[in-house]
Order: structure tokens, then C-alpha cells, then sequence
């Protein structure tokens, strides 16, 4: 019996130790990424990419970006042991001309529970980036046209959603990727990232349009992309905005008629 009591201390301690060497183990081929100079307007993107050489599954429980500039993407199964997986960084550089370093922080149940790859680069203009293109590269420039650039809402409600759909199309030689809308108002944006558009296809933008003044009121959208050939290309809102649409009933009070809702 007391041989029992003893060797039981000893059973326990090997499989607490087991279990302490029983992890997944992120490596990742690198945890820095220099995009070096991009041009403004473009989405930039990276596939991190890692192993298990761990002996446990691993699970990333979440992947945070240092900015909303940085749109994250990551495998969302289980890697086992000795499997790949990947953590996909998009940076958004419409609006941020200049050097820029952002972080992505990954969780997981991994021996290191989190960890903190890093991207950075130069943003530059489009006239400052035109002067460095070759003839080469221009040629083969993907090119955005829109097939409608005037949509007319009619009367809206001020602060209502409404949405507009965009027919474009990608006259040029290779993938256009549209990344952002802009505009003075901030009262417009781009309700999903579309697709990479094959030359000669055609895809449809829907804009939601937010509106906050009164009034006829036409608001200019510049949509990028990474046409580098071509300024943004833009597109017209034009909208009546009033304060309700709920209709109105009139009443006597008197002699007067008064609106009553």
C-alpha cells in the first residue's frame, strides 16, 4: 500500500508534465511585411502564413487590427499539428497619404496565446506614383469606367438610408480591385468590397447614402481603385431631402385649415 502512495505523487507529476509540453506552436515564416510604396487609394494585402509545429490543434480565437484601416481575415478552423494556416492583413490607403506601421494582434489556445505581426509601408500619391509607372505597366493597367454616373433618389427623408447601385466596368488588360468611395459629405460609402472585376466584365456598387442637410442636393463620389491610368472615377447623388415623408392631413379649426398628422 504505501508503494502505491508513493508512485501515485510520481504518476501524477509526469502527466501534469505531458500535458504542459501538450501545445499547438504558431510559426510563422515571418511576422513583419514591408509593403515599401503604394499608391493612394489602393487596398493593399498580405497573407501571413504559419505552421503547427506543435503536438495540440490550434485555435484562433480572434485576430485585432491596431486601426479600422486594417481589415483582418484568418483560418477559422482547427490547424493540427503540422499543418498551415494564415492570418490576411488589408490595408485600406484611401485618405492616408504617408509612412504607416500597424499591428495585428492573434489570439489562440498556442503555447504563446497571443501574438503580434506587424505591417508597414509608404503611402504616395497617384501623381507622385504616375511619375515612377512604365510604359509597360500602364499598358497592362486595369481601367474603371462607370456606365451610369448620375443616380436620382427623388425625395428622401433626411437621416433614412437609401441605396444606389453603380454599373461599372474594367475596360483594361488585367483584375480591377475597387477599394473605397469618397466624398465631402461623409454621407456615403461603399456597402461591401466587391469582387476583383475580369477585364472586359461589368459589376454593380451599391452606395448607401446617408443623408444630414436639406434640401436638392448633389454629392460627388470619387470611386478608387487600382486603376493607375486613370484619375478616381466619379459618380452624382442628387437627392431631395426633406424632413418626413410621412403625409399630412388637414383639419378645420375655425375658419383656418391646420395640418394634422
Amino acid at each position: 500500500m504505501k508503494k502505491i502512495f508513493t508512485i501515485l505523487p510520481a504518476l501524477a507529476f509526469m502527466l501534469a508534465s505531458v500535458n504542459a509540453f501538450a501545445q499547438g506552436v504558431l510559426k510563422f515564416e515571418s511576422e513583419t511585411h514591408d509593403f515599401a510604396k503604394i499608391t493612394e487609394g489602393v487596398v493593399a494585402t498580405h497573407e501571413f502564413k504559419f505552421k503547427n509545429t506543435g503536438n495540440q490543434p490550434v485555435i484562433i480565437s480572434n485576430v485585432q487590427a491596431s486601426c479600422g484601416c486594417t481589415t483582418p481575415a484568418w483560418s477559422k478552423d482547427p490547424v493540427l499539428p503540422g499543418k498551415t494556416g494564415f492570418i490576411k492583413a488589408a490595408y485600406n490607403s484611401n485618405g492616408r497619404p504617408g509612412a504607416f506601421n500597424k499591428t495585428i494582434t492573434v489570439t489562440s489556445n498556442g503555447s504563446e496565446p497571443t501574438k503580434v505581426l506587424t505591417i508597414k509601408g509608404d503611402v504616395i500619391t497617384r501623381a507622385e506614383a504616375a511619375k515612377n509607372y512604365t510604359p509597360e505597366q500602364k499598358a497592362k493597367s486595369p481601367k474603371l469606367v462607370v456606365t451610369n454616373n448620375t443616380h436620382d433618389f427623388g425625395k428622401v427623408e433626411t437621416y433614412r438610408q437609401a441605396t444606389a447601385k453603380i454599373k461599372v466596368k474594367n475596360t483594361g488588360k488585367t483584375d480591377l480591385v475597387i477599394s473605397d468611395v469618397k466624398t465631402n459629405c461623409n454621407c456615403v460609402a461603399l456597402q461591401h468590397i466587391p469582387e476583383p472585376i475580369k477585364p472586359n466584365k461589368e459589376a454593380t456598387l451599391e452606395l448607401s447614402y446617408n443623408p444630414n442637410l436639406l434640401g436638392n442636393r448633389t454629392e460627388v463620389v470619387e470611386i478608387y481603385s487600382n486603376d493607375i491610368v486613370s484619375e478616381p472615377a466619379k459618380v452624382n447623388l442628387k437627392a431631395q431631402v426633406v424632413k418626413s415623408l410621412a403625409p399630412t392631413s388637414v383639419v378645420k379649426e375655425g375658419t383656418n385649415s391646420v395640418p394634422f398628422k
